[in-house]
């Protein structure tokens, strides 16, 4: 009798010991095989389209390039990849734009092995596979209101960056970074740069 053809995943994680760790305990399912591993987002976009797995599972916060922009970067390739975020942020907005960028996953790290497994063979079979009590609150959550570009300055401003820096960074002028600052601020209602992505970011909206 033929043996079933193994699910083959890619995992992107920036933290070595998990990421080896979630490798052993997949290698124990009797279907599911790790064929890469990555340490971050864009090292990730490199294998994804190396390797063609049949399921991603991605962190959110990774160097170089996010979970989120490397689910959106397969979306927009018309990637066959399936992904699932798997992260610490139990935030609406991070999952609604999760579902945004793509993904079909969305669960916990906090969660048991067991439902990562289970969570990859539907994402797999086509399914979505995303926390219940956290989708049931992310329906009744503030709509996010910046948009992209306000989004990536006021996650750089917040990470410490000038306006000069961003500018040069994004290949913007100084006064459209300050005119893109100055709108996130009033939409979220802060009362400063750094103020604002705290906001956003409690929200899940950076």
């Amino acid at each position: 009798m033929a043996t079933a053809k193994r699910i083959r995943v890619l995992l992107a994680e920036d933290q070595t010991m998990l990421r080896g760790a979630l490798s052993q305990l997949l290698e124990l399912e009797p279907d599911i095989t790790v064929i890469a591993q990555a340490a971050n987002g864009r090292e990730a976009h490199r294998m994804a389209r190396e390797h063609a797995p049949d399921v991603i599972v991605t962190d959110i916060e990774m160097p170089e390039m996010t979970g989120l922009e490397f689910a959106a970067a397969l979306k927009e390739s018309d990637s066959k990849s399936r992904v699932i975020i798997l992260t610490t942020f139990a935030r609406p907005g991070y999952l609604r734009r999760a579902l945004d960028a793509g993904a079909r996953g969305y669960l916990l790290k906090e969660r048991p092995a067991s439902e990562l497994a289970e969570a990859i063979r539907r994402v797999h079979a086509g399914l979505r596979a995303v926390d219940p009590a956290l989708a049931a609150e992310a329906w009744g959550a503030d709509e996010d209101p910046l948009t992209d570009r306000e989004r990536q300055i006021l996650q750089r401003a917040g990470d410490g960056r000038s306006s000069a820096e961003i500018a040069t960074e994004l290949r913007l002028s100084e006064g459209t970074v300050r005119n893109y600052l100055s709108e996130a601020i009033a939409k979220l209602g802060a009362a400063n740069r750094v103020d604002a992505a705290r906001i956003a970011r409690t929200r899940g909206w950076l």
